[in-house]
């Protein structure tokens, strides 16, 4: 029962911009048979961030492929003018996050996910603060920290965002807010951070795709980490 219950603290959640887009539905059904929790969209527009990455139409795949949930990441500007466009290919219970910078007001990007029916999030980037967010904590859902800057995988962790997640965890239950990890995420990070209270974790070249191992034996491995 101990053991069951460790395995049961966080989830995990496949960064799909790294997946084999040669094989896209190989890549689905084999992480859906590996017990992934949800699969992370993320869609980019060139703009917020330097880079293109998924579409509308990869999401919308996506999501008539699998049964699990999915987490949508907007890193894009003004998300209130085409979030609508995401929302109506979701099912109830699917999470979207935006950034808070990249909207003028996002408390009604915010309230547009949530009329919807789906979780609302924030996604917070290396240079933003705790304390510029700090009153959007109250609505959202879920709160996905970046490790790295945000638009491309492979990147180096960036050492002094492990004070923000020291910030943000002792407000989870006050707020009513869960805090999810992006970037350069390894089995340390998940070994260390995990028992301090972080959700959930995204998965991407560092610790999944990319690799000899079967997707089935990698998250085995993680969900019996010693923690």
């Amino acid at each position: 029962m101990e053991r069951e219950a460790r395995k049961m603290k966080f989830e995990l959640m496949a960064s799909m911009m790294c997946a084999d887009y040669g094989h896209l539905a190989d890549e689905v059904q084999a992480l859906d048979a590996a017990g992934i929790d949800s699969f992370h969209i993320d869609i980019m527009d060139g703009r917020y961030v330097p880079n293109f990455a998924m579409s509308l139409n990869d999401m919308r795949y996506i999501r008539m492929a699998t049964e699990k949930p999915l987490d949508v990441h907007l890193m894009v500007e003004h998300p209130n003018n085409t979030v609508s466009l995401f929302l109506n290919h979701l099912k109830p219970g699917d999470t979207v996050y935006i950034h808070p910078e990249a909207e003028y007001h996002p408390s009604t990007t915010l309230q547009k996910i949530i009329d919807a029916g789906m979780v609302p999030g924030i996604a917070i980037n290396p240079g933003t603060s705790v304390e510029t967010v700090y009153e959007m904590l109250r609505i959202v859902k879920k709160v996905l920290v970046m490790s790295v800057n945000p638009g491309n995988a492979g990147q180096m962790f960036l050492s002094y965002v492990g004070e923000k997640y020291k910030k943000l965890l002792p407000l989870q239950e006050e707020m009513g807010f869960e805090v999810y990890w992006d970037g350069a995420c390894s089995a340390e990070k998940i070994k260390t951070f995990a028992p301090m209270g972080v959700k959930g974790f995204v998965l991407g070249t560092t610790l999944l795709f990319g690799k000899k191992t079967a997707y089935a034996e990698t998250i085995r491995q993680i969900r019996e980490l010693d923690i």
